[in-house]
């Protein structure tokens, strides 16, 4: 009887700490649209929202709901491939220019650094950006690939306040977009 009810109590307590281990890295939950091909991790904390004529998908932080990733899938002339759009430096400050910042939003953006990846046989830009909104400064990741004709952006967004603490994770974040 006695081992009946430790071996028990040991399913139960491995079930239990199973349950608390995340998926993907530490810290991370991971997301997946089957339907438009593309995957990420997101920080744990962090919700889905239902947005309309946006992009295609949000997630913010329940506490700092100023935090946030989003996906945002856009046609591209004459299926071009990302290396033809330009450089990482060309494509970030397009990106900052039509996106981030764009004319008359009252933001202004400045691309803090912008790199090259290879990933399987697709090329992706991780850039980064020091963002001024009129009320307060942000920190933004995006990382940007092409795939059957349209360009994939991941942008990832926070409060300059938060950057310090958040910067690495909301990196990882970036480096884990995976489009297919």
């Amino acid at each position: 009887m006695f081992k009946r009810i430790t071996a028990i109590l040991f399913v139960i307590v491995s079930l239990t700490l199973g349950g608390c281990v995340s998926i993907g890295a530490a810290g991370l939950n991971s997301f997946v649209d089957t339907g438009d091909g593309y995957e990420f991790l997101y920080p744990n904390g962090w919700v889905q929202v239902n947005v309309s004529d946006g992009p295609d998908v949000v997630f913010h932080d329940m506490i700092e709901q100023t935090e946030n990733v989003s996906v945002v899938i856009s046609p591209i002339p004459d299926n071009k491939t990302l290396d033809q759009i330009g450089t990482p430096t060309d494509v970030g400050y397009k990106l900052s220019k039509n996106a981030i910042a764009p004319p008359g939003s009252g933001r202004e953006a400045e691309l803090v650094n912008a790199e090259s990846r290879q990933r399987g046989d697709k090329t992706y830009y991780l850039l980064e950006y020091a963002v001024t909104l009129p009320n307060q400064k942000r920190h933004d990741f995006a990382s940007v690939t092409v795939s059957r004709g349209q360009l994939f952006t991941l942008n990832i967004s926070t409060p300059e306040k938060r950057w310090e603490k958040t910067h690495e994770q909301l990196e990882q974040v970036a480096r884990s977009f995976n489009v297919y």
